[in-house]
């Protein structure tokens, strides 16, 4: 008998571990259905269906769990075969991207200077410079009351020009309708320049010491785009825009160029007076009745003590197309000049360290005079002296005589 209770409960234990082998591989009611959930490392759990593995605490560092995105594999697209093209027919290519250029020397419109002032922006030509503020430049320029290098942008130099030419309007260096209505051009603004064999020889590369410039012939411009932009008046990179098309390394004989046609202005009157405002950096000249007729942007002294500050100085001299004596003590900075330890005599030329004029006043060492780089004056400082663009010093030499006073204000 108790055999067969052993031998029973034996077969039963059989029964029930085969049924539970057959529930095991069929899945219960819970989980039937859905995918049986993969072993995990301890501590591992899931969120929003991204795995989270915990990182362990190291001493003194902070530390996050690290996360396993799951990625969803996508199927590649299928490509769709193109027909072959016809054996005459060429495929357009895709049109490679260019940068703006600016309008053809036919496409430039002149400056409406009779428009409102509030339609500038609208009359602006879509590059670096504003259409009707140029035209408003160059007429100012005409008349004597020049922003210096011609660019079409509304700088400190533009706004003082403006400001200068409004003594009988309130004087706001802004373009008011007033203003417009007295700077119409009667002249065109653009005009043409061709390059000449002339132009072509007249250029010399300039040394770069004190030496090798006395030791030129002349010191001549450089480049075709430097004399170019000086005859114009203009900003360097205000004529390379206007000429997209040029090679300015090298420019030919017969080069047709855009330009723009600024003129000398008129001598209306000579200057009873000259007065240099060096907080604003300009000089400005008066006639007798003390109606300023021109205005020019200047540079002045880089050290306080160098500048001649309530002075009533006076023209004793002027030097057209000067040469210049060069004195290394007046360049204690530089170790060429400390070398040398004597004067030379540097030619003249555009390029010369004064200009195309040199005016001597009677306070020894000080005068007004040109510069080789008109883009900088009222910019930058000098040693003591005050210089004006070339082309405004050429204007002032028809202005001034010997005597002429002249009046550092604050």
């Amino acid at each position: 008998m108790r055999d067969g209770t052993v031998l029973m409960r034996c077969l039963v234990l059989v029964a029930a571990g085969a049924l539970g082998w057959i529930w095991w591989q069929s899945g219960d009611t819970t989980t039937k259905g859905r995918a049986r959930p993969t072993p995990r490392l301890a501590g591992i759990s899931e969120s929003n269906g991204a795995l989270i593995i915990p990182v362990s605490e190291q001493p003194g560092r902070r530390s996050e769990p690290m996360v396993l995105v799951p990625v969803t594999p996508v199927a590649p697209r299928p490509v769709t075969p193109t027909a072959p093209s016809s054996p005459t027919h060429t495929p357009t290519p895709t049109p490679t991207p260019q940068p703006l250029l600016p309008p053809t020397n036919a496409s430039i419109r002149q400056p409406d200077l009779n428009a409102p002032a509030s339609t500038a922006s609208t009359n602006a030509t879509k590059g670096p410079f504003d259409e009707r503020l140029l035209g408003a430049q160059v007429v100012l320029a005409r008349q004597g009351f020049s922003s210096g290098s011609l660019d079409g942008v509304n700088g400190s130099q533009t706004r003082a020009a403006i400001r200068a030419f409004q003594q009988h309007l309130p004087a706001s260096g802004t373009l008011s309708a007033a203003t417009l209505a007295l700077l119409v051009p009667d002249q065109p603004v653009f005009t043409n320049y061709t390059v000449t064999e002339e132009d072509l020889a007249s250029l010399q590369p300039i040394g770069r010491t004190w030496l090798a410039k006395s030791q030129q012939s002349q010191l001549a411009y450089e480049t075709v785009l430097e004399l170019i932009s000086e005859r114009t008046h203009s900003n360097p990179k205000l004529v390379r825009w206007l000429n997209p098309q040029i090679d300015w390394s090298r420019v030919e004989a017969g080069t047709v160029l855009k330009v723009i046609n600024a003129g000398a202005p008129a001598t209306v009157a000579k200057a009873a007076f000259l007065r240099i405002h060096l907080a604003e950096r300009n000089l400005q000249a008066y006639d007798s009745a003390t109606n300023l007729i021109a205005h020019f942007p200047c540079s002045i002294a880089a050290r306080v003590d160098k500048r001649p500050l309530g002075e009533a100085l006076h023209i004793v001299a002027v030097a057209p197309n000067p040469n210049y004596t060069f004195d290394p003590e007046v360049f204690p900075e530089s170790a060429e000049a400390q070398q040398l330890g004597r004067k030379l005599i540097l030619p003249p030329g555009p390029n010369n360290p004064v200009g195309a004029v040199w005016f001597s006043l009677d306070k020894p060492g000080y005068g007004i005079h040109g510069t080789p780089k008109p883009e900088d004056v009222g910019r930058t400082e000098s040693h003591g002296c005050f210089r004006l663009a070339n082309w405004n010093a050429e204007h002032l030499l028809k202005l001034v005589t010997i005597g002429t006073p002249v009046f550092v204000e604050p």
